[in-house]
């Protein structure tokens, strides 16, 4: 057995068929159930004339439907297309024809948009609309629970390895792109870092799974994950259900479609979950409230169940780690460093273990390159491109330009560059200064708005910040801050700008701030610096 999504799934449903396997709100899936309407949904895509490698986009919030159409894509060896439930029109059209979608899955309250485009999109052949209250757009769509009752379940296939996984980036540096990788590559990958987040050995090979999600559930330690983050992006579906499922997991979702804080803990406690992905302060610090407002109505939340949370791809700082460590000491913080096109750090923070903001462990295949692809030297202070090796994707769906820059061979060693910038120490930890492509550069000094919005935040006030560089005659670019404040809290310009000043050189003080009531972020917490420039600029 080839590490496949799929195939690795029906082997533990066979195994665990009773174990819950997905839970949306008050509706749970066992494996079994969960397999058999997956593979209903294959059957149904087949029927449509889906084949292998056809392209499938989900346009759905977070849900059990979203999951178990994912895995009756993979079941009849298609491609499952993560479709951001935040696009228009024009943004919708371009992911759907860029991806060739021949089939759509979305939520009847995305569907007035749908409709809107689906004239311009001749290769799909069927469309699937999930009900939750929105209006049907009539007799173009067939309704998700008709279409799994209207099919038996596909007879499971062989499975190939040369099977690719796709998932779009979210555009923060353009329009976005199909990252492409080998499904057998990312499933096994996905499957080791699984069992290593539980603190367990991950089965030497693919068809040794099943027995090993058999023995964890016989255990009791299966794990129990709960997402926060949106399941169309990667953090959230990687790190919140795919690696969890390779281990008969169970995966939770939230019924409310930004984060609320309170179902959030709320459902920590009912289920007694094991672990929980979020994105850095941005979910941070409303949990941090929730948890002190259920405190202090004499309602604390049972948390002692939570072993380890997981952010990706943001900034988590280390007051905000610090604070969550000091309401849920047992709980391992795990900050993975890394995008979509690949892996290239961790930290590791728990009670006693001081670690500092954006300081990672590199991963051994990871390196930082001189614009010559020569090493930079640790404790150099020099600034380069961070580079991830190992699982590196195969390229950018249709658009070999940007592949060719994206992902190169330097010294036979084949490197994704997603854009960030960085440093290595002298003990080689890796510095991670923030995307080249935000550099701001004022008075001819190059700044980097991570750096500065993690300064902005120590203020008492400030609960959020993004930091962007506005055109100025003087300096060629000004750094101004986009900043919002807690709820009652007061702070005036000149109060942050002098805060920064006690912890960075003042030349990547903010000349401006600019407060807004809530700072700019996709429904992944990842920042919209577009839309913060926008402000600073209004």
């Amino acid at each position: 057995m080839e590490y496949q999504w799929a195939t690795a799934w029906e082997s533990i449903a066979d195994a665990v068929p009773e174990r819950p396997a997905i839970t949306n709100g008050a509706t749970t899936r066992t494996w079994s159930e969960y397999d058999e309407r997956a593979a209903r949904v294959a059957s149904a895509l087949v029927a449509a004339g889906l084949r292998p490698e056809s392209k499938v986009g989900l346009y759905l919030y977070n849900g059990n439907e979203y999951l178990e159409a994912q895995y009756g894509t993979f079941k009849m060896r298609g491609v499952a297309i993560n479709v951001n439930y935040r696009y228009l029109d024009e943004e919708l059209w371009y992911l759907l024809d860029n991806s060739d979608a021949e089939a759509l899955f979305f939520h009847t309250s995305l569907g007035e948009r749908v409709a809107r485009v689906i004239d311009r999109l001749p290769n799909l052949k069927l469309l699937v609309e999930v009900d939750d209250g929105g209006p049907s757009i009539g007799d173009r769509a067939v309704a998700y629970d008709a279409l799994v009752a209207g099919h038996q379940p596909m007879e499971r296939i062989a499975r190939d390895a040369t099977d690719i996984y796709m998932l779009y980036t979210g555009g923060t540096t353009g329009m976005p792109k199909g990252v492409m990788y080998p499904m057998a590559d990312i499933c096994g990958f996905f499957s080791g870092l699984g069992y290593r987040a539980a603190g367990m050995a991950a089965p030497e090979r693919p068809e040794d799974l099943a027995p090993s999600a058999r023995d964890l559930a016989d255990q009791g330690v299966t794990t129990v994950s709960i997402t926060g983050a949106p399941l169309m992006h990667g953090t959230g579906l990687w790190l919140g259900a795919l690696m969890h499922h390779m281990m008969g997991g169970h995966v939770i979702t939230l019924t409310n479609r930004s984060l609320d804080a309170h179902e959030l803990l709320a459902a920590i406690q009912h289920h007694r979950c094991s672990h929980n992905t979020i994105v850095g302060d941005a979910f941070s610090k409303p949990i941090l409230k929730a948890l002190d407002e259920a405190i202090e109505r004499g309602e604390p939340y049972d948390t002692s169940s939570l072993k380890m949370m997981v952010s990706s791809g943001v900034m988590w700082t280390t007051e905000v780690k610090e604070a969550l460590l000091d309401r849920i000491p047992q709980v391992i913080l795990y900050d993975a460093m890394g995008s979509s096109e690949g892996s290239m750090g961790s930290q590791v923070t728990m009670r006693g273990l001081a670690t500092e903001t954006a300081k990672f462990v590199k991963n051994p295949t990871t390196k930082v390159f001189r614009e010559d692809d020569t090493e930079v030297t640790p404790g150099s202070g020099e600034i380069g491109r961070v580079a991830a090796g190992g699982l590196v994707p195969l390229g950018y769906f249709k658009d070999p330009e940007k592949s060719a820059r994206t992902f190169r061979v330097i010294d036979g060693v084949r490197y994704s560059f997603p854009g960030d910038m960085g440093q290595i120490d002298a003990d080689g930890t890796l510095i991670l200064l923030g995307r080249g492509s935000n550099v701001i550069n004022s008075g001819g000094e190059k700044i980097f708005p991570e750096e500065v919005e993690e300064a902005v935040k120590r203020h008492p006030g400030v609960v959020d910040c993004l930091v962007v560089g506005v055109d100025d005659e003087k300096f060629g670019q000004a750094v101004t801050a986009v900043a919002s404040l807690t709820p009652g809290a007061e702070a005036t310009e000149a109060d942050v700008i002098a805060t920064v000043k006690e912890h960075l050189a003042s030349y990547k003080a903010p000349k401006r701030i600019v407060f807004v009531t809530q700072v700019p972020r996709a429904p992944n917490g990842k920042a919209d610096y577009k839309t913060a420039r926008d402000l600073a600029t209004a």
